[in-house]
């Protein structure tokens, strides 16, 4: 049991570690069909694509400056191919 407990302890705090904070815009990138959102940092004008985008109702949300935490799960691969972000929490309140 203790084992146990130790084993979900580490996989949280990875998790914490992994996080970082994000103050950026929302916009959408790519031609149509093939959209997708973004958070575009702006401190370093990074663009990060967002994987569940959906959860958050992000697309009415475009341009408002919002404070995100996220979760990297993939990092970039070069220019065009942005690193993908999971949102773990939004504070609208600046």
């Amino acid at each position: 049991m203790k084992l146990l407990k130790a084993s979900l302890a580490i996989i949280l705090l990875n998790g914490y570690l992994n996080a970082m904070e994000i103050i950026g815009k929302v916009k959408v990138k790519g031609s149509s069909p093939h959209t997708y959102l973004v958070i575009e940092d702006i401190k370093t004008h990074k663009n990060y694509a967002i994987s569940n985008a959906k959860d958050f109702s992000l697309i009415n949300r475009q341009n408002e400056t919002l404070k995100f935490e996220v979760k990297v799960i993939k990092k970039a691969v070069g220019p065009g191919f942005p690193a993908v972000v999971e949102i773990i929490y939004i504070n609208t309140q600046n």
